[in-house]
């Protein structure tokens, strides 16, 4: 049996197509806005990858902030219950998820059977998302996927001490001025969206074991920081900005399952 999960972020669609509620036989992830053709590309990915058709897909579930603009789908559901139910199929022993996209922040808080009791959100400032990264990677004229990189290199990380997005890409480019190396003004970089996400987490209390989702969380420099930050190992899973998808095409199996639709 083949499930369906979509997941529409602010800056990529996500799609996943899972066999029997446990095996991803196809993945897609596309760069791409809400409300352009990224959604579509991401799902003919993955039928085309897996060979598996539309009429096989016995149910299909869309999560994430574009979710209610898109009707090609049985259902729609919050991203906080699909990253929850992600999570937990792949680490069972997580209890505190830590979910950075690219216009917001969000930390859960987990039972033993993966059900999320509680939750802290920021989606009212850039600092602390994927969208801060993208600003200070432009200001250093670095790829995005060269942050983690050069973040290892650091020998003196900076201190990027502005909250504020726009206060803290001036602080850069005058640090940057200043002579700062680049390692070390990514390194702080990495550290300011930790400090700022792990504020957060604090918020909800730091339970163990300690998971990463979303964009964010495949930046080693970003994960780095957060243990230091929060004083515990992070668990890391290669299908982290896959995990809402994930989760939905899980929560569309269980439906199916359990006859619930």
């Amino acid at each position: 049996m083949y499930t369906l999960g979509i997941d529409i972020g602010s800056t990529t669609a996500k799609a996943v197509v899972l066999k029997d509620g446990g095996e991803i036989v196809s993945s897609s992830i596309v760069i791409a806005t809400v409300g352009t053709d990224g959604v579509s590309q991401a799902i003919e990915n993955v039928f085309q990858e897996s060979g598996v058709g539309r009429d096989q897909i016995r149910f299909s579930v869309a999560t994430g902030y574009g979710r209610k603009t898109y009707e090609g789908v049985d259902m729609q559901l919050s991203e906080l219950t699909c990253h929850a139910v992600g999570v937990h199929h792949e680490f069972d022993d997580v209890r505190t998820v830590i979910d950075i996209g690219g216009q917001d922040a969000k930390v859960l808080s987990l039972n033993e059977q993966g059900r999320m009791v509680n939750f802290v959100m920021n989606d009212k400032c850039a600092a602390g998302t994927g969208r801060f990264l993208d600003v200070m990677a432009n200001i250093l004229h670095l790829d995005i996927s060269q942050l983690e990189v050069e973040a290892a290199k650091a020998t003196h990380p900076a201190d990027i001490s502005s909250t504020c997005t726009v206060f803290a890409e001036s602080e850069v480019i005058s640090q940057l001025a200043s002579g700062v190396k680049i390692p070390d003004l990514v390194a702080g970089i990495c550290r300011s969206v930790a400090s700022r996400v792990a504020s957060l987490v604090k918020r909800v209390g730091v339970r163990e074991r300690v998971c990463m989702s979303g964009g964010v969380a495949q930046n080693a420099g970003v994960r780095t920081a957060m243990e230091q930050e929060l004083g515990v190992e992070i668990a890391y899973s290669e299908h982290a900005q896959l995990m809402g998808a994930l989760g939905a095409a899980l929560y569309a199996f269980d439906k199916v399952k359990n006859k619930n639709f």
